[in-house]
């Protein structure tokens, strides 16, 4: 029986560089550079809880890169983060920004805490003491924090303040995926789902795959993967299978997610949605379907599930979903696989809209920036296509591979200092 030994996210974050230095040619001086974080801040630090007592927790900001422009990731708190999964996030947004072309590096941060267990005080005093402690590295043209897995506006507010009441007066540029009261912006937390389909809908029109009840399953039915069945919905597709962390539901005939998302509401799991069948989430990856959509954690196809996963389209709602055994065995089944890099861009390309309406204090409305939304996605998807065609290449290679020249254009042109 085949057995693969898992790797942290960073050593796969790694590979798929090297992968991509070697078959550009990049410069050895460029790969060292690129291989690795500029700058990572561990920290410990006192929260003090309900009850009078005081718990130490651990947290991370790493920063991959700035040659493009300030540091840009989300902060997440999951009972499972480590140093080398937040380097491989951060190395990611570096290559997710350069993909779409936008003037930010790639920055990722995270504490080791399971939010549902802390009162809505203790979070906020959690917030604040990390914002803090993590302070020296934040800023508007430095490094820009954003909401991820268990954090939300509420987060990104008491971020923003806590940072503002160090410098006296209001730093609303700080972070992003704010409230809207805020200096958030509109259309921002819808952004990260709606990419997904436009992506979708370009890899569907570019394949001629008709999406009028195109089979679809999404795994992970948080803001990313419900907004992903949505839009998808919207489209015109089937939506037969979503999941959270409690487990996925099934109906072959079709699940409404917009009921599935009222039903959420009420009971804060997908798993009790009337008339369907339960199946576990590594069942759902290998439902038959046109479209797949991870949207959960990472490393979820992996080299062992991969060769009964047979979607025509894989669209990753996640950060790193697929492993390097499962890209090749993927490639070699004929899925078309649209890289997260690329397919979940469109929180980052928003975030970048929001940044820049909060620097100039001039708000747009959201027809305009779900349009520019849209021409961000069309024209990367396109240029990641067609690099990809052009070589024979899976899409992730070609992805990486433009993200990696325009960072490494920007670092040959910038040199050494001093």
């Amino acid at each position: 029986m085949l057995t693969l030994e898992k790797r942290s996210p960073y050593e796969i974050a790694q590979e798929q560089f090297d992968l991509a230095a070697e078959f550009m040619g990049l410069e050895e001086d460029l790969r060292a550079i690129l291989r690795v974080p500029k700058r990572e801040l561990t920290v410990n630090f006192p929260v003090r809880m309900d009850d009078g007592t005081v718990k130490s927790f651990i947290g991370f900001r790493v920063q991959h890169n700035n040659a493009r422009g300030p540091g840009k990731g989300g902060i997440r708190y999951h009972p499972d983060v480590s140093l080398d999964e937040v380097r491989a996030l951060a190395m990611w947004m570096t290559w997710k920004c350069g993909v779409v072309n936008i003037p930010f590096g790639g920055a990722k941060g995270g504490v080791v805490v399971d939010p549902t267990e802390l009162s809505l005080r203790e979070l906020e005093n959690l917030t604040r003491r990390f914002a803090t402690e993590i302070s020296p590295l934040l800023g508007a043209d430095g490094d820009i924090p954003a909401p991820d897995v268990n954090t939300n506006q509420q987060i990104m507010a008491w971020l923003m303040d806590t940072i503002s009441m160090h410098h006296g007066h209001l730093e609303s540029a700080i972070t992003t995926g704010k409230p809207l009261g805020l200096g958030g912006s509109l259309g921002r937390s819808d952004a990260t789902g709606r990419g997904v389909s436009f992506t979708v809908a370009q890899a569907a029109k570019f394949l001629g795959l008709d999406l009028d009840d195109a089979p679809t399953v999404v795994q992970g039915f948080g803001n990313v993967g419900s907004i992903s069945a949505l839009m998808l919905h919207d489209l015109g597709c089937k939506i037969i299978a979503v999941s959270d962390v409690n487990g996925g539901i099934y109906n072959p005939n079709g699940i409404d997610p917009h009921a599935v998302v009222k039903h959420m509401k009420k009971t804060r799991t997908v798993v009790d949605f009337p008339g369907v069948e339960r199946v576990t989430n590594e069942e759902l990856l290998e439902l038959p379907c046109d479209i797949l959509v991870p949207a959960a954690l990472e490393e979820q196809i992996t080299g062992m599930n991969a060769p009964r996963i047979r979607p025509k389209i894989i669209a990753e709602g996640a950060n790193g979903p697929t492993t390097p055994e499962a890209d090749k065995i993927l490639y070699e089944n004929g899925v078309f696989v649209i890289p997260d890099i690329l397919a979940n861009a469109g929180g980052v390309t928003v975030s970048y809209f929001e940044w820049v309406q909060d620097l100039q204090s001039f708000f747009w409305d959201e027809d305009e920036i779900n349009k520019r939304l849209k021409q961000v996605m069309d024209a990367s998807f396109h240029a990641v296509n067609e690099r990809a065609q052009a070589h024979k290449i899976p899409l992730r290679l070609a992805a990486n591979i433009l993200a990696i020249e325009r960072v490494a254009e920007a670092t040959r042109l910038r040199g050494i200092y001093p």
